[in-house]
C-alpha cells in the first residue's frame, strides 16, 4: 500500500457524536494543519449539511456505506486511522473493522459494547497482528479515563514507592450529562442478545472475558450491583453502569503490559452516593433502578414500551448547552502489597458521553497516527497499552481533562 492520502477518515461523521467530533476537529484541525483529516458517511445530502454547519467545505468527504465491503475497504485504504461512530457496533460495526484489520490499517472507536469486543478480538486478533493493523475499542468515555487513570495511578505508585498497586477502586464523584439515543440503543441491544443465549450470560459475568487467553488471573473481584458502605471512600457506593465495559479493558491492559499490576490485581468501580442514611438510601435506589431497566429491557413487550415512549432514539441526545454543563469527576483509590496507599483524581469538563468523548476520540486518533509501527506492531491494543503518556498529554492540553495525584 503506498502512503495513505490521511492521517484520519471519521468515519459516521452525521451521526451525534460524529457532528460534535467534527466540530472539535474543525477547532483544533481546519487547515488540516499537522493532521490531514477527512468525513466520511453513507449520505452526501447529510454530508454537505454537515459541511455547511461547521464551515467545513475545504475538509474532504467520503460516501461510505457501513454494510458495502467494497465501500469500506475503498475508503480504509485511503488513511492512516479511521474513527468510528456507527453504532451500536454489534448491529453495524465488524464490515469496518474487517476492512481495517484486513488492510493492515489502524481503527478507534467508543463502543461500550463488551460481548462486540470479544467477539472481533477472538476472530480478528491473529490477522491484525499479521497484517500490522492496531485495532483500540473503547477509546471514548469508556474506557479511557478509567483505563489511562488505573495507568496514571500505577506510574505514580511505581514512581513513588517502587511498586504497582495491586487493589484499585474507582469512584465516580462527579457525574453529570444525558444519554444519547445510540448510546441506549447499544445497552438495549446487550440485554437483548443476553436475555437469548446462556454462553452470553456466563461469558458477561467473567471480569476476565477480553483477556488474551492464557492470561492466568483466578482472582474474584468485587461487582458493585447494590448498596455497599466502602472505608475507603467513607461513602455508600452504588452500582456504575460503565463498569461493566472498563474493568474488563483494566485487565487487559494488565494483561498487555506483563502483569505490570499484578497477577493478582483487583479493580472495581462504583458511583460515590454519599454519606449515612441519605447516601444508603440513594445507593439503594440506584441499584433498583438499574434492575428494574436491564429486566424491561429484556422482555420484549416491556422493551417496546421504553424505545417507543421512554428512552431517547438514535440520533437524538443531549443540547450544546447541556453538554458545555456537563462533567465528570473519577477518584481512585490504589493499595501496593506492602499497604502503601496513593489516590489519584480524573476530570473533565463536558457532558462525560459526548463533549468530552468527542475530544478524547479525536486526540486518541491523532496519538495513534503518530505512533510508528516499530514501537506498537499491529493487534487488539487498549488506550493504556498504546496511548499511554502521549494521550494523557494531550487530553490536558487539547481536550479539557485533568490526571492529579490527590494529597490526602
Amino acid at each position: 500500500m503506498g502512503t495513505p492520502q490521511y492521517d484520519i477518515i471519521l468515519f459516521g461523521a452525521t451521526s451525534f457524536v460524529g457532528n460534535i467530533l467534527t466540530a472539535y476537529m474543525m477547532e483544533q484541525y481546519p487547515d488540516s494543519q499537522g493532521v490531514t483529516w477527512a468525513m466520511a458517511g453513507r449520505s452526501e445530502t447529510k454530508l454537505n449539511a454537515l459541511k455547511d454547519a461547521h464551515q467545513a467545505h475545504n475538509i474532504p468527504h467520503i460516501i461510505a456505506d457501513a454494510a458495502d465491503p467494497q465501500q469500506l475497504e475503498a475508503m480504509v485504504k485511503q488513511t492512516k486511522v479511521i474513527i468510528s461512530t456507527v453504532g451500536p457496533y454489534a448491529l453495524y460495526g465488524e464490515p469496518l473493522v474487517k476492512a481495517c484489520v484486513e488492510n493492515g490499517v489502524d481503527y478507534c472507536d467508543l463502543t461500550g459494547e463488551v460481548q462486540w469486543y470479544k467477539r472481533m478480538v477472538d476472530k480478528y486478533e491473529t490477522t491484525a497482528k499479521q497484517k500490522g493493523a492496531r485495532i483500540v475499542h473503547c477509546s471514548g468515555f469508556d474506557s479511557i479515563p478509567s483505563d489511562l487513570g488505573v495507568y496514571f495511578l500505577q506510574q505514580q505508585a511505581q514512581a513513588k514507592f517502587g511498586e504497582p498497586c495491586t487493589e484499585v477502586k474507582l469512584g465516580v464523584a462527579k457525574l453529570k450529562g444525558g444519554a444519547s439515543g445510540g448510546t441506549v440503543a447499544s445497552m438495549v441491544n446487550i440485554v437483548k442478545e443476553a436475555a437469548k443465549d446462556s454462553a452470553l450470560r456466563k461469558e458477561l459475568k467473567n471480569p476476565y472475558s477480553v483477556c488474551p487467553s492464557g492470561h492466568g488471573f483466578t482472582r474474584r473481584q468485587v461487582n458493585v450491583n447494590g448498596a455497599i458502605y466502602d472505608e475507603d471512600f467513607q461513602q455508600w457506593l452504588g452500582p456504575f453502569v460503565m463498569a461493566a465495559i472498563n474493568t474488563r479493558v483494566v485487565h487487559r491492559s494488565n494483561a498487555l503490559s506483563g502483569n505490570a499490576y499484578g497477577d493478582d490485581f483487583a479493580y472495581s468501580e462504583a458511583m460515590l452516593m454519599g454519606r449515612g442514611g441519605k447516601g444508603k438510601s440513594r445507593a439503594r435506589n440506584m441499584g433498583w433502578g438499574l434492575g428494574v431497566f436491564m429486566v424491561m429491557a429484556a422482555i420484549g413487550p416491556t422493551r417496546w414500551i421504553l424505545e417507543k415512549f421512554i428512552l431517547p432514539k438514535p440520533g437524538e441526545g443531549p443540547t450544546p448547552e447541556e453538554q458545555l454543563k456537563g462533567g465528570f469527576e473519577y477518584r481512585f483509590v490504589g493499595k501496593t502489597q506492602s499497604g502503601k496507599k496513593l489516590s489519584v483524581k480524573v476530570t473533565g469538563d463536558r457532558d462525560p458521553g459526548y463533549g468530552c468523548t468527542a475530544k478524547m476520540l479525536g486526540q486518541a486518533a491523532v496519538c495513534l497516527a503518530n505512533i510508528s509501527k516499530q514501537d506498537k506492531s499491529g493487534g487488539f491494543w487498549t488506550p493504556a497499552t498504546i496511548y499511554q503518556d502521549d494521550l494523557i498529554q494531550r487530553l490536558i492540553d487539547k481536550s479539557g481533562l485533568t490526571f492529579e495525584i490527590i494529597n490526602e
